[in-house]
């Protein structure tokens, strides 16, 4: 398999995705790099919209993480309670 990977905005809004991601997907690897934070996990990583509404206390769009989004990689599926990445070989 090959990592998927996604990179936001180290930014007060994203620190709750980030956590979120890591709630989600408890294998997943955070690097923190500056102005940058770059979110890697092995063949499969999902942003729940739901998990990040209940850290961020408010609800949340998904189209919102594209407001600090940098990059990704991977194959994409996306709807309006999650986005998912992965990678097939």
């Amino acid at each position: 398999m090959s990592k998927v990977y996604l990179a936001l905005q180290d930014n007060d809004e994203s620190r709750y995705i980030v956590e979120a991601i890591e709630e989600d997907n408890p294998e997943v690897t955070v690097i923190y790099q500056p102005a940058m934070v770059r979110i890697e996990a092995e063949g499969f990583l999902v942003v729940n919209r739901e998990t990040v509404e209940e850290k961020l206390g408010r609800d949340w769009n998904m189209q919102e993480l594209h407001l600090s989004l940098i990059t990704l990689g991977g194959n994409v599926d996306e709807d309006d309670d999650k986005i998912s990445l992965s990678w097939n070989e």
